[in-house]
């Protein structure tokens, strides 16, 4: 709390922690989050490369982990810093900034999946794009939120989100009634019906009108519930 002072300071002391105790006065308490991860001699990562249209080169975004409780039932591993190397320098000033925040967070512990989401809900004002399969990226920064989002998948900090199996088999059965009444079939970069829309859930072009109704074929979204 401030404290105005209206007077000329003529003097000061320090204040006594012994004093404070046998006064009865309580000293501020202070919250510490937990101290970083040290950085052992060597650790181990993947490497993954990403090409996309908004950078003329390659990006090679390396994960480098940590293993946490090694040799008890809890050994798991987690993040600990990230880089990205590319022969273009446009982002780079960006990159280095992000990458540096991201390692910081891997670094002092806790939940890190929510990094996911904060990247993916990253949009560039000029438009995204779409990558094989279909999945729709809305900017660089989102590209990285996904690469993060499959080393977390690979390393078992997070768990694919599939349907069930009563879902899917819905979904089987609705893409293969819209095939048979459909002669464009499937596209071949997707594996979806020709002409589907992109879904807001999963970001995938794989959205059909069924039934009067917008359902998605591969998380199984539905605007009908």
């Amino acid at each position: 709390m401030a404290v105005k002072i209206d007077k000329k300071i003529v003097g000061y002391s320090v204040l006594d922690k012994n004093v404070q105790k046998k006064e009865g006065v309580q000293p501020a308490e202070i919250f510490q989050l937990g101290d970083p991860l040290s950085r052992p001699d060597q650790i181990t990562g993947s490497t993954y490369k990403v090409k996309t249209p908004v950078t003329e080169h390659a990006l090679y975004i390396t994960i480098n982990d940590v293993l946490m409780n090694e040799g008890t039932e809890q050994e798991h591993r987690r993040p600990f810093e990230i880089f990205v190397n590319s022969k273009n320098m446009e982002h780079f000033q960006w990159i280095v900034a992000l990458t540096r925040v991201m390692s910081a967070v891997f670094r002092k512990g806790g939940d890190i999946t929510f990094l996911v989401e904060e990247l993916g809900s990253v949009f560039d004002p000029n438009g995204g794009y779409y990558k094989k399969g279909g999945r729709y990226v809305p900017s660089l920064v989102a590209e990285l939120g996904q690469v993060v989002e499959q080393h977390l998948i690979n390393i078992g900090m997070l768990q694919i989100q599939k349907p069930d199996e009563h879902q899917q088999s819905l979904i089987d059965e609705k893409k293969a009634s819209f095939i048979k009444n459909n002669p464009d079939g499937l596209d071949a970069d997707t594996g979806f019906p020709n002409g589907s829309q992109l879904c807001k859930k999963c970001n995938i072009k794989a959205s059909i009108m069924m039934d009067g109704c917008l359902t998605c074929l591969n998380c199984g979204e539905s605007k009908c519930g």
